[in-house]
């Protein structure tokens, strides 16, 4: 009886045909034994996370296959970035991705990112618990120039502008309302003041007088966007699926944001870079010790490379890192039967395009009591032909539970 749960998603495996691959794609073209090994074991299937025809993003589309409706609970990237370096979020808190930059005395932006500055600690702290019309900013350090940033406070909204342009040479823009709605108005005109208050102090830190004097960049301010408010009655993942404890593994800080917004536990792994070089083996070893501790019943393992890679248009290392994964994905032979395995992918990520796309992704389930299906390989046309047919990325987590005996009774 299943009462375990792996899910494997290597982000952007899917991909379109390659000329010098004989027009077979990077997965179709690896040489998978121990993938393959899986999906003959495996019902299989294709999968639109977000429907046919819609070109998904990552974080929308991981929400998706794990059970989120992003109607819902997507309101943007902020909340995620900002639970994904362990900031606490309470209801109504709007979050917001934030660069330290540099600008001129007219606002100008010189520099999105201070020189590419490594450390922004001293300067999160230096704003960090600023209260402007009983609205207080929580600021704190992410990985180099960049920070997390909560607006705690009653009747704010997150329909609401960036300041941040995008673009060097350009002044940073005014925050402005995206409706006529009071809330949204008093938050604007809150960050607004804020980022004046906050310049006024950046500037003067002691810090950024020793960096201009050795010929480095100021970072004089923050640089807001991705807006979004933390949902109202967000039921976190163990509750909302009856699962004992859940685990996140995982390279990128994007992907442990996703597991920390729905409530699991975050597991460091030693050498998950999220880059070419990110070791497989200590990810699939730790998520194999994890479920053979009684308490983790859920483990949600990312693997980022395949989709940078053909976002660089690099289909040889696509190849070539889907077959180190193959390599490392032999040791889940060592889990017990109670564990259901899942492999699969949040959208494809074509090496022609050097972009996202919305082409289907391969799918597999595999474990006790499954219906396996006539596929013989790990690839995006063998598995049109499988038993799960195809399928949403909303359809799941109603296909776990459906697995493990749980899903309710529709009618008597």
């Amino acid at each position: 009886m299943i009462n375990k749960v792996l899910m494997i998603i290597m982000d952007g495996l899917g991909d379109r045909p390659i000329k010098e691959f004989g027009n077979k794609t990077p997965l179709e073209k690896a040489n998978t034994p121990n993938f393959n090994k899986i999906a003959e074991k495996s019902q299989c299937g294709l999968m639109s996370t977000l429907g046919k025809g819609v070109r998904p993003g990552s974080d929308t589309a991981h929400l998706e296959i794990l059970g989120y409706d992003i109607n819902k609970y997507y309101t943007g990237r902020g909340p995620i970035e900002v639970a994904g370096i362990g900031m606490e979020l309470q209801e109504g808190d709007i979050a917001f991705r934030g660069n330290f930059g540099t600008v001129d005395e007219d606002w100008n932006i010189t520099d999105r990112r201070a020189g590419r500055i490594t450390d922004v600690t001293e300067f999160a702290e230096a704003i960090d618990g600023i209260i402007i019309d009983g609205v207080e900013f929580i600021v704190k350090p992410a990985v180099a120039h960049r920070a997390g940033v909560i607006m705690r406070g009653k009747g704010l909204s997150s329909n609401i502008t960036d300041n941040d342009p995008h673009v060097i040479g350009e002044k940073v823009k005014v925050v402005m309302p995206k409706d006529d709605t009071e809330e949204a108005i008093f938050t604007a005109n809150v960050i607004n003041k804020f980022m004046k208050k906050s310049y006024d102090i950046l500037k003067k830190l002691e810090i950024n007088k020793k960096r201009k004097e050795g010929g480095e960049l100021e970072a004089n301010f923050l640089l807001m966007r991705g807006a979004g408010i933390y949902p109202k009655n967000m039921q976190k993942f163990n509750e909302r699926y009856n699962f004992k404890k859940s685990a996140c593994i995982a390279g990128g800080g994007l992907y442990k944001g996703i597991g920390a917004f729905l409530g699991m536990d975050i597991i460091n792994v030693a050498g998950a870079t999220a880059l070419p070089n990110t070791n497989v083996d200590n990810k699939i070893d730790a998520a194999i010790e994890l479920l053979n501790d009684k308490n983790y019943d859920f483990v949600f393992l990312h693997i980022k490379p395949t989709d940078s890679l053909a976002e660089d248009g690099n289909y040889l290392g696509k190849k070539e890192f889907i077959e180190k994964v193959d390599k490392s994905i032999q040791k889940l032979e060592t889990l017990d039967d109670d564990v259901l395995i899942i492999i699969t992918s949040d959208h494809s990520t074509a090496c022609e395009l050097k972009a996202h796309s919305a082409d289907p992704v391969p799918i597999m389930f595999c474990g006790e009591g499954i219906l396996n299906d006539n596929v013989k390989e790990f690839g995006e046309r063998n598995f049109g032909s499988g038993g799960l047919g195809f399928i949403e990325g909303n359809d799941v987590m109603r296909l776990i539970l459906n697995i493990m005996g749980r899903l309710p009774l529709i009618g008597a």
